[in-house]
């Protein structure tokens, strides 16, 4: 549970560090950088992150990739659940 508090805070941080980071044209976070970390359990943190700071959700390449992680994300979530409670 620390974990996913933790990295979905994480998360939200980058996700503002590199929208401040867009604002002042500087060198951004990699769009995998920012997927891989939502992969890693930050999901909520990169929804939140998106919508408060405005950031991405603009770009319907990023969003498409996005969707895709979470699939993925629910998949993964659905065989190990079965695979835990398998009698």
């Amino acid at each position: 549970m620390f974990y996913l508090i933790f990295i979905n805070f994480f998360t939200f941080i980058i996700f503002g560090i590199d929208k401040r980071k867009a604002l002042k044209n500087k060198r951004r976070i990699s769009e995998n950088t920012l997927l891989i970390i939502t992969f890693l359990g930050g999901t909520i943190g990169s929804v939140l992150g998106m919508f408060v700071f405005r950031h991405k959700i603009s770009k319907n390449s990023f969003l498409l990739k996005f969707g895709g992680v979470v699939l993925l994300q629910i998949v993964m979530g659905y065989f190990l659940f079965n695979t835990l409670n398998y009698k």
